[in-house]
């Protein structure tokens, strides 16, 4: 089975449990994503403020572009979830 542990104690495996069919899984899984990405991207968005007060603008403007980033795989995400049971 695999596991991770991010630093902010986030235990999980992405093994599949066979207990659930397949689709419903994907869609669980890309619900967990997409909220795991909504809280990095509202942390690197502080970050990216506490880093511009400090007076880095270039490493704030990074900051918020991998917000963007998080918020971009999200679309990607729902559009995902959207096409689940829609075999084409």
């Amino acid at each position: 089975m695999t596991h991770h542990d991010h630093s902010h104690g986030h235990h999980h495996s992405h093994e599949e449990s066979g207990e659930m069919p397949f689709e419903e899984k994907l869609k669980k899984i890309l619900d967990h994503w997409i909220k795991h990405n909504e809280d990095h991207a509202a942390t690197y968005k502080d970050w990216a403020e506490r880093t511009s007060q400090a007076g880095m603008d270039d490493a704030a403007r990074l900051l918020k572009e991998a917000a963007d980033l998080n918020i971009t795989m999200n679309e990607k995400f729902e559009a995902a979830k959207a096409l689940i049971g829609r075999h084409e």
